[in-house]
């Protein structure tokens, strides 16, 4: 007999969401429309008409964003686990979500509440967009065949430091935000900073540098103050047992103790996604599958990007659906 793939889930971030997500789901699923009406409940916001409906420009606010995507994930699941049979813990070795996919991630493996995610994740988006004033910090992906973690942390050492018009030597903030692997690196800090590392990837030959259309820095020290929120949050969160363990974006390592997830849910605020080394440790656990939950097929295009080996598939739709199960 063939030996059972063995599955790691994935969880989309900002960036997967899109104007009618979930909306066939909610057509075709009756557990799908539970998840999207307690999203509701619990916002006590038509986040779902939203989703289904725009605009884009509102469903791209972080403080949107963040609970639709999980909302998306978690309706998928919940298809598949009372349309398809699918046990979590029986059927999946590893779960993993990129930034707000974390929150994703552990509400699959029964360690938060879907309401409960919701609220934090609506808290977590309103704080970050708050940390710091529009216009004042921003991000840019550098993207090149050499590009790796070591390299972008190196251009922005160079970058943040610049001399001001009275010759003094100043730093601004610039961070590594996400290693994505596959030779994407996402920055962020300060605008000007920004700029400056934009333009010397660009002298240095790397093939592609660009700011990103978010709205914030995101994971950098930027966020501090969307940090201290998330730790007042959290502190009075009831947080399970993981059934299946989290590979933590700050460690890319496996959590299931809960205090040590709730504090690596406060320092993932302002630390980097370590997604690379996220994929690498799955694989290494011995994860030689990827299924993407949820918006979008951004994370199966970096796994394959980071491992060629591994199987990937992207299920958010009712057709994808589909045919994950007839694949089981």
């Amino acid at each position: 007999m063939e030996d059972m793939p063995v599955q790691a889930f994935v969880f989309p971030g900002q960036g997967s969401q899109s104007v009618g997500m979930g909306r066939d789901l909610a057509e075709a699923f009756a557990p799908a429309r539970e998840v999207f009406q307690e999203v509701d409940d619990a916002l006590e916001q038509h986040l779902s008409t939203l989703m289904f409906e725009g605009p884009m420009e509102d469903l791209t606010r972080t403080d949107n964003a963040q609970p639709a995507l999980m909302a998306v994930s978690l309706a998928v699941l919940r298809v598949l686990e009372r349309e398809g049979g699918l046990d979590l813990k029986r059927d999946v070795a590893l779960v993993a979500g990129h930034s707000l996919g974390e929150y994703s991630a552990l509400a699959a493996a029964g360690a938060l509440g879907i309401a409960q995610t919701a609220r934090l994740l609506r808290l977590r988006g309103n704080a970050m967009q708050k940390a710091v004033p529009p216009g004042e910090g921003g991000m840019a992906a550098l993207i090149g065949a050499d590009m790796d973690m070591e390299r972008a942390a190196s251009l922005c050492a160079e970058a943040a430091t610049f001399t001001d018009e009275t010759g003094k030597t100043c730093k601004e903030v610039l961070e590594v935000a996400n290693d994505n692997g596959g030779g994407q690196v996402v920055v962020a800090g300060q605008m000007a900073a920004i700029d400056r590392v934009i333009a010397l990837a660009k002298a240095q030959g790397v093939k592609r540098a660009l700011k990103l259309p978010v709205s914030a820095p995101f994971h950098c020290s930027m966020m501090a103050s969307a940090a201290d929120a998330m730790r007042a949050a959290l502190a009075d969160t009831d947080i399970a047992p993981p059934v299946v363990p989290v590979v933590a974006n700050v460690t890319a390592a496996k959590v299931s103790d809960p205090a040590t997830i709730r504090d690596l849910l406060v320092r993932q605020v302002t630390g980097t996604v370590r997604w690379r080394e996220s994929v690498d440790a799955m694989v290494a656990m011995g994860a030689d599958s990827f299924v993407e939950i949820g918006s979008g097929k951004v994370l199966a295009g970096l796994v394959r990007r980071i491992n060629g080996d591994v199987a990937t598939r992207s299920v958010g739709t009712p057709a994808d659906i589909e045919a994950y199960l007839a694949a089981r």
